[in-house]
């Protein structure tokens, strides 16, 4: 196929030989691409669709790791520990962890049985069919984008962190009490044009960038268990527990749209040059990584900095972590060093959720359920640029918006993630029901009681974490404020229609083809 067209042979996204395999015959669609009329099956070594294998497992471990260090850990720390105290946050995480953990089990049997580029598409499209894929992709795709427009506004800020009075430089207007400065905000435009432009590179040299800000990321890290060693103070880590459930419920909503990232390695499933059984390996230990990381942060942030200094005059909550460093070390400077940590955070997720959104939206295209456009691959570099030039466009936009932006996407984003998260673990159990002889390099607990229950519990506990985001339906429900609620909405709604759209295909094994031939013949 040309460079020129989508960049993919139709119809390989859940198994399918490419069209041009030997054996295959292929028909026409309305996109110009081939379908296959016979299929392979859908684990092993997917057919070439363009992409570049360029990823080891190092590479892959950190790209993973470094899409769930954002600059969360900076602002929010404080929120944390005054919601529900030291161990109480610690608590949230370790339980938001589990779930994580549970959750990426799920995805390691499934990457390493269909290891394709877009990751949860192909699992739905297999397992729960077209409709389902869509939603479940959508949903994903938009949760990525939140955290992309996220880091697209955390950099500046971080920038106005470091140097006093960037911020106010230029005024333009204000929005929700913030007086967006022109430097301020094209300095986030100017940087997400930067990090579109190294994922439209390709990933080797997005990969490239990722090792070596997340080394300093863990350098970071040491510093703030060597602080903890050298200074901490037991006394500043009172109260243990504050805020009772509600307070503990506040910190574990924050968890998926920390911990989201880990999936980032299926969406690149088809550059990584290591063994299906092992990306499921590489997955579970980004995540356990990222556990620890923040809870480092935690202990760091509570242990050097006594609760009433982690607020200014005003009442506001000052740069926790950054100023419990300093505190422990004894000089300013220590601070500088975090917030240079927070940016190398901003930067490490930024670059992995560019690369798992745009694979996310190409996949989409491949099989119709969006527009084609979406699908396109650069033909020199083999990366999906039209998808990345749309993120990186609403990346380029979102520092004019001001920081009201960063409460509005986290709490928008966070339902698509955990939503998706619930779609893709019924999805693993429906195949352990339906295809028990597919092929998983990666088996989760075992094909009897042991997978079932990681499945089960995976479902039920992020339908309860879904839940908790609707106002009132529990005593310890999370109320969004109305921007996040819109954008859920809209976001959600455009996937429905994509959804709506598409003709009745049962799931299974040739979901892709079917699909497409089903598209192609309502077109003539």
């Amino acid at each position: 196929m040309s460079t020129e067209s989508t960049g993919a042979q139709a119809g390989t996204g859940t198994g399918a030989t490419p069209s041009h395999a030997p054996g295959a015959t292929a028909h026409p669609t309305a996109r110009g691409a081939d379908i296959p009329t016979q299929d392979a099956p859908s684990h092993g070594t997917p057919g070439n669709r363009g992409f570049a294998r360029v990823m080891g497992t190092f590479d892959t471990l950190l790209f993973g790791f470094g899409a769930m260090i954002g600059f969360g850990w900076i602002t929010l720390t404080g929120g944390w520990l005054d919601s529900a105290g030291t161990w109480g946050a610690v608590g949230a995480f370790v339980a938001g962890g589990v779930v994580m953990v549970l959750v990426g089990l799920v995805y390691s049997e499934l990457v390493s049985a269909m290891p394709h580029a877009g990751g949860e598409h192909n699992y739905l499209l297999r397992a729960l069919g077209p409709k389902a894929s869509v939603i479940g992709s959508w949903a994903i795709a938009g949760g990525y984008i939140t955290v992309v427009l996220f880091e697209a506004v955390a950099a500046p800020r971080t920038l106005g962190y470091m140097f006093d009075g960037f911020a106010e430089l230029l005024p333009m207007y204000s929005v929700a009490g913030f007086e967006v400065g022109f430097l301020w905000a094209i300095s986030g435009s100017v940087i997400a044009a930067i990090v579109t432009w190294v994922n439209i590179r390709g990933v080797k040299v997005a990969s490239l960038v990722q090792t070596f800000v997340v080394s300093f990321l863990l350098l970071v890290g040491l510093l703030l268990v060597l602080g903890i060693v050298v200074g901490a103070e037991p006394a500043n880590a009172q109260p243990a527990f504050t805020g009772g459930a509600a307070g503990f419920v506040v910190v574990l909503g924050a968890v998926p749209f920390l911990f989201v990232g880990f999936d980032v390695i299926p969406q690149a499933a088809e550059e990584l040059k290591i063994a299906p059984k092992k990306i499921g390996q590489v997955l579970i230990w980004s995540v356990v990584m990222a556990v620890a990381f923040y809870i480092v942060v935690i202990l760091a942030s509570a242990y050097g900095l006594p609760a009433e200094a982690r607020v200014d005059e005003n009442g506001n909550t000052v740069l926790v972590t950054a100023d419990a460093l300093a505190h422990l070390f004894g000089a300013g400077f220590w601070k500088q060093v975090v917030l240079a940590g927070g940016l190398a955070g901003i930067i490490t997720s930024w670059v992995a959720f560019m690369a798992g959104s745009s694979r996310l939206l190409w996949a989409m295209a491949n099989s119709g359920m969006i527009p084609a456009w979406f699908g396109k691959l650069d033909p020199k570099y083999r990366t999906p640029k039209n998808a990345l030039l749309f993120i990186g466009g609403l990346a380029v936009i979102a520092p004019f918006g001001g920081t009201a932006v960063l409460g509005w996407v986290v709490d928008g984003g966070s339902p698509m993630i955990v939503l998706a998260y619930a779609m893709v673990a019924v999805g693993f159990l429906v195949l352990r029901r339906k295809e028990p002889t597919m092929e998983r390099p990666f088996v989760a607990g075992g094909m009897g009681v042991g997978g079932t229950v990681i499945g089960i519990l995976a479902t039920v506990l992020c339908v309860v974490m879904f839940f908790l985001y609707i106002p009132a339906i529990t005593p310890i429900s999370i109320t969004l404020g109305w921007q996040s609620y819109l954008i859920f909405g809209i976001w959600m709604i455009a996937g429905l229609a994509f959804a709506a759209r598409l003709p009745a295909v049962p799931a299974g094994p040739h979901a892709e083809r079917q699909l497409l031939e089903a598209l192609s013949l309502r077109r003539k």
